[in-house]
């Protein structure tokens, strides 16, 4: 049992300083790695020994950014062919979209992102481009997404009808804050359906009280232990991944949200690899 890490640090189009935070997170999985060889103690990461490994992507020419969306899906092809669990830390969220895009291009009718986001990616206001950007990416997928439920949003924009021709189900920050029990079971019940689940997580989706380092921050967003409960109802052996994108270390107050993402990151990674731990 292995995990591929991908540090993807793509963020053209909207959100640029983010990649800098997917580098940032790809050093704290290097350095878990690294304490965990030092380690002469037993330890829960244990676990971890020989089983991570660190690929990066680099956008240091031109020729390489023009071909981000080619070598993204051929990252996340490579791993998920190779049966791997994989952490892609993006820069911006249209970082994911090559994830997205081979998830669906696999098995989109049995395949479900559980994507944690203040946003809903669907935009088409007077201020929104309509070429590809980080606010309108799942209008823009090359073939057929993944069924996609939203978890977290503060949208005010859009109509209910936009929201349901993109996505299987929608549950508000609203919707969470007032009955957290009732969206766990929605989404157990989702997940326990889908041969294959992959978690998306935005980090606006997050409180800037909670994760200050985002650019487009929102509030009455979700609080850690509300995420950790709906993280618990959607996790099992069908989960095939998690992306992390959005962080921009720039916008840190103290570290909060470095501190946050890191623990998060050790966390899930102990999840998968710990014996019993996908039951």
């Amino acid at each position: 049992m292995r995990t591929t890490v991908v540090v993807f640090p793509f963020d053209l189009f909207g959100s640029a300083g983010t990649g800098a935070g997917a580098q940032l997170l790809g050093d704290v999985v290097r350095e878990v790695i690294d304490d965990t060889a030092k380690e002469t103690r037993p330890a829960r990461a244990d676990a971890l020994r020989g089983a991570l490994r660190v690929r990066e992507a680099a956008f240091d020419t031109l020729g390489r950014v023009a071909d981000w969306r080619k070598r993204g899906r051929q990252l996340a092809r490579q791993a998920l062919k190779a049966g791997d669990f994989l952490v892609w830390l993006g820069g911006n969220h249209l970082s994911v979209l090559p994830v997205l895009e081979e998830l669906g291009a696999d098995d989109p009718a049995g395949t479900l992102v559980v994507q944690f986001d203040a946003h809903l990616d669907v935009y088409a206001f007077h201020d929104t481009t309509a070429e590809l950007s980080h606010g309108n990416f799942l209008k823009h997928a090359a073939g057929p997404l993944p069924k996609l439920v939203s978890v977290g949003d503060r949208d005010l924009f859009l109509t209910p009808g936009e929201v349901a021709g993109v996505f299987e189900a929608a549950f508000p920050a609203a919707a969470v804050a007032a009955d957290p029990d009732r969206v766990a079971d929605r989404l157990r019940a989702a997940a326990g359906r889908a041969d294959r689940v992959w978690i998306d997580l935005d980090c606006d989706a997050f409180d800037p009280a909670y994760l200050p380092a985002v650019q487009q921050p929102l509030p009455f967003g979700l609080a850690p232990p509300v995420f950790l409960k709906l993280l618990a109802a959607v996790w099992s052996g069908k989960v095939a991944g998690i992306s992390v994108s959005e962080f921009d270390p720039g916008r840190d107050v103290r570290e909060t949200s470095l501190n946050l993402l890191g623990w998060l990151l050790e966390f899930v990674l102990l999840r998968r690899h710990e014996v019993g731990a996908t039951r």
